[in-house]
């Protein structure tokens, strides 16, 4: 009797473990790269913003429309605002502190970028725009005329 209780209990525990991963588990390639290119980028973000979602990797290409001040209070950003070809707008907040900053960056350039979606009333932001020391956080990067900032 001992015997077949283990061996349902053993039965449960792995079918437990089969469901959950069956049913609920999404592969991280979905998860880490969502929008690889403009139209995607621009359809995720959009669905990101009108449903409020924030964490949602995401990478594509948009237009500089304003370079704001850095923000220097704890780890310092370079922070400027994009234009996607859908016309929303995303500020980026790339850490300077553990990234290059982008010197060279004027308003109507294009960048490309991948990081981190987080939804705000005004468009959203991307951050985590470099890599993670930790290796606990997917790293993201920016690119600006041909070279890499991570």
């Amino acid at each position: 009797m001992k015997k077949i209780v283990l061996l349902l209990s053993a039965g449960l525990i792995v079918f437990g473990i089969w469901f959950q991963t069956s049913h609920f588990f999404v592969p991280e390639s979905i998860l880490t790269f969502i929008g690889t290119e403009e139209d995607d980028t621009d359809t995720t973000v959009k669905h990101a913003f009108d449903n409020r979602i924030s964490n949602v990797q995401v990478g594509g290409t948009g237009r500089v429309v304003k370079i704001l001040s850095d923000d220097t209070k704890g780890r310092r950003h370079q922070r400027f605002i994009v234009r996607l070809q859908s016309g929303q707008t995303l500020l980026i907040a790339h850490n300077i502190d553990l990234a290059p900053r982008i010197d060279a960056l004027n308003v109507g350039d294009h960048i490309q970028f991948y990081g981190e979606y987080e939804w705000n009333s005004e468009g959203g932001v991307i951050h985590w725009t470099h890599h993670d020391p930790d290796g606990h956080h997917k790293s993201g990067w920016l690119r600006h005329d041909g070279q890499l900032y991570q």
